[in-house]
């Protein structure tokens, strides 16, 4: 060790600037990780969509850090550590586990997790974590998201109950065989399982070179008080908040043996005084014989985002947060702990986005200035699955998860909401895929993408329109899966905002016509044929009337709102000038919300 090393290497008090020194090396370590994935993936879903997260726990299992990790990927990852402590009780440096298992701990089969324990000194002190969607996971069908599975063995996903894949920095070849024998596309699979263990072993190295320059036992000391610090931050954003017990209910749109829908329902007890906030889904039905049963990680992760959601400061995902903000489940529910063989395929999307929206639209009871409305739901074929065979490769097989839709984000008490939001469960983190690269990588031709007009809730702060796209193959059949949502029930509106608009989905034939087509399915698309998605526009918040007539003459403006709208919705009166500008009438739109009883 070099002079200034053990110089540094030093005792130190910990104080003020040291702990965000700290806090932002540790944050700036699970950048490096994300970079690191982003960069090297090797499947679209991963290197274009950004379908990933990474983070950094703690030895005995609290969450430090998830800078820029998607809400549902990365608030139960303490699980993922917790079952990896239980399950091997040999741990060493250069080990590395793969954890797919949604019974206990993991998301759901479809996010492949690498855990990497980071040893200073013989003492294990951290864990890199890298969870990252796969383009295929051995699904009885090319699909990630199985809705129609009623239980594990139809889903067909391979199970990976946190095991040992890497010993001594080397691969466990038994494992890695087994994985390429059941994945569709094994050397995409392969490639992407390298970039996720690169970017836990990037964590690996770069926590290391932390512990050398300060020490096992002031990293200690900071992630206590960083927790304590995060605890109190949260706490004082709850205290801002009335004492109330608030209730949201919601319903997912038909699925097999669900003919009604999926009821769900939330109970969120605000307890400023203590800096709590509990948020109940015991109340919830049982897990049903389909895809969307909860895990234990989306569901503490639904939970916590639509808290999250309301809060003004910017607080830090870890453990000190999570004692002030509690989620209470019941196992063997569709919104708690599923129970083996129940399939939770869809675990990270469909009933998460409605727990997600129905408790930030739940704190809009307690008035204007409080909560969220509703954002766009589900994943319809714009964030499909699609496979098949390349000509252009040989006729290789083909499988991937694209990401071509904009969806509406819902309205707030002091902002529109966000046009390519894409879903709750990842509010805006992920990224819509290139146009481009999808084309290049995959015999797909993208036809039409654009946001639709008069799609948003409207509201004194609108929803984000909806987005349409329209896709097919180039050369041969393609098969198209996907699972979505806000058809029969779309995106609501709070506080007088209106609703989003529906999502709809249909294939166009060779010959022009159009047939439409169920919430969820496996389609096959022939080349000339054309999948279509018209998602969700994000609900409203307030009376649209309420809306200031320069936001509505900017939406005409820009071709999100009609002329029409404008004047029978948001009540304001105007009309092009002769440069192409939309101009509002003041005196015609005074006298339209005058007589309708608004301003």
């Amino acid at each position: 060790m070099s002079e200034e090393m053990k110089a540094q290497s030093q005792p130190q008090e910990l104080d003020a600037v040291l702990m965000a020194v700290l806090a932002n090396r540790f944050d700036g370590i699970v950048r490096e990780m994300t970079n690191t994935l982003l960069r090297s993936g090797r499947s679209a879903i991963i290197n274009t969509a950004r379908d990933f997260s990474c983070s950094i726990v703690t030895a005995d299992d609290q969450l430090l850090s998830a800078v820029e990790g998607l809400p549902i990927h990365v608030v139960g990852n303490q699980l993922l550590t917790r079952s990896m402590s239980r399950i091997h009780k040999n741990i060493q440096e250069g080990d590395a586990f793969l954890h797919n298992d949604p019974y206990d701990g993991n998301t759901h089969h479809a996010d492949h997790s690498i855990l990497v324990p980071v040893f200073h000194e013989g003492e294990h002190l951290f864990t890199a974590v890298a969870k990252a969607h796969q383009a295929d996971c051995g699904n009885s069908q090319p699909t990630t998201y199985a809705g129609y599975a009623s239980d594990i063995y139809e889903e067909g996903a391979i199970n990976y109950p946190c095991v040992r894949i890497q010993q001594d920095y080397e691969d466990v070849d038994d494992i890695i065989r087994m994985s390429k024998r059941r994945i569709r596309v094994p050397e995409q699979w392969y490639g992407d399982y390298l970039a996720a263990l690169g970017a836990a072993r990037i964590g690996e190295r770069r926590i290391k070179e932390v512990a050398e320059k300060y020490g096992a036992d002031m990293l200690k000391q900071f992630v206590n008080e960083w927790f304590d610090y995060s605890a109190r931050m949260t706490a004082a954003e709850i205290k801002k908040l009335p004492a109330a017990v608030l209730h949201g209910e919601s319903r997912h749109d038909p699925v097999q043996s669900m003919e009604d829908g999926i009821p769900l329902n939330v109970r969120v007890e605000i307890q400023p005084d203590e800096g709590k906030i509990h948020i109940h889904l015991e109340d919830n039905i049982d897990c049903i014989p389909a895809g969307y049963n909860l895990s234990e990680a989306t569901a503490l992760a639904s939970g916590v985002t639509g808290v999250f959601n309301q809060f003004k400061m910017k607080i830090p995902y870890n453990e000190g947060t999570f004692r002030q903000v509690q989620v209470h489940l019941r196992k063997g529910s569709i919104a708690g702990i599923p129970e083996h063989p129940s399939s939770a395929s869809v675990a990270t999307t469909n009933v998460a986005d409605r727990i997600i929206n129905m408790t930030q639209a739940a704190f809009a009871d307690l008035g204007d200035g409080y909560g969220l409305a509703e954002g766009a739901i589900g994943q319809g074929p714009g964030m499909a699955v699609i496979s098949g065979r390349d000509e252009r490769l040989e006729n290789a097989p083909y499988v991937n998860q694209v990401y071509l839709s904009s969806s509406g984000g819902p309205g707030s008490y002091t902002a529109d909401g966000w046009a390519f939001y894409g879903i709750p469960v990842c509010a805006g983190l992920m990224y819509r895929d290139s146009i481009e690269i999808d084309e290049q990588k995959y015999p797909i031709f993208v036809k039409e993408s654009r946001i639709l007009p008069d799609s948003e809730g409207a509201g004194k702060f609108r929803g984000a329109p909806a987005g349409r796209v329209v896709y097919g193959p180039t050369q041969r059949q393609m098969n198209v899966v996907y699972a979505a949502d806000g058809i029969q029930n779309p995106p609501r509106g709070v506080l007088g905002g209106q609703d989003g608009s529906a999502q709809y989905i249909a294939k166009v034939a060779t010959d022009g016509s159009v047939t439409e087509l169920t919430a969820s399915g496996n389609v096959e698309i022939q080349p000339g044929e054309f999948i279509v998605n018209e998602t969700n526009g994000g609900g409203g918040y307030s009376a649209p009337a309420e809306r200031d007539a320069a936001r509505v003459a900017h939406d005409v403006q820009e071709g999100y709102v009609s002329v029409d709208r404008a004047r029978n919705v948001y009540l304001v009166e105007g009309d092009f000038d002769k440069d192409g500008r939309f101009i509002v009438d003041v005196e015609k739109t005074n006298a339209l919300r005058k007589n309708a009883g608004g301003n």
